[in-house]
């Protein structure tokens, strides 16, 4: 009986090395490439949150403090602010709604303490708040985010004198 000898080439084993690293290389492009779709949706979604969390956040603002006369537009420290006041047990306060240092800030305070716009609370990162107000008891905000980007806000009161 005579044994047959298999002749192995170098093809034999470099076949299997070669298909294994273009399978790495595939799948390591593919993680690539989904990475930095993933990086690009989460930076635009970043960015039009900012603008869009301000925005909504002041109209909910106006809707909780929406009662006739609460609402008027104030300057203080040369800032534009959205003033809404109310009264809880028998003591009068006032929440600020403005931008200040590109951040969205709020400050609730009573009326007859001083007042420090630094001490407000940080909403959101905006460049700048433009706040308006038009004819007819209406409110005009215009948020420009940090990417520079406007969106603007257009609210009524539904309370009326």
């Amino acid at each position: 009986m005579r044994f047959q000898h298999r002749h192995r080439h170098v093809i034999d084993l470099v076949f299997p090395i070669a298909l294994f690293f273009v399978f790495a290389a595939s799948a390591l492009i593919v993680i690539i490439l989904a990475a930095n779709v993933y990086g690009n949706t989460t930076d635009t979604l970043r960015i039009n949150d900012e603008s869009r969390t301000a925005l909504s956040y002041v109209s909910e603002k106006i809707r909780q403090s929406d009662a006739q006369g609460s609402m008027e537009i104030v300057d203080v420290e040369q800032t534009r602010c959205l003033v809404m006041s109310s009264e809880y047990n028998g003591v009068s306060y006032s929440t600020y709604i403005y931008e200040y240092g590109g951040k969205l800030k709020e400050l609730f305070i009573r009326n007859d303490a001083p007042i420090s716009l630094e001490s407000g609370m940080d909403i959101t990162e905006i460049s700048s708040l433009s706040i308006n107000k038009r004819p007819g008891n209406l409110y005009q905000f215009v948020v420009v985010d940090s990417q520079g980007r406007e969106r603007d806000l257009t609210l009524a009161e539904r309370s009326v004198p």
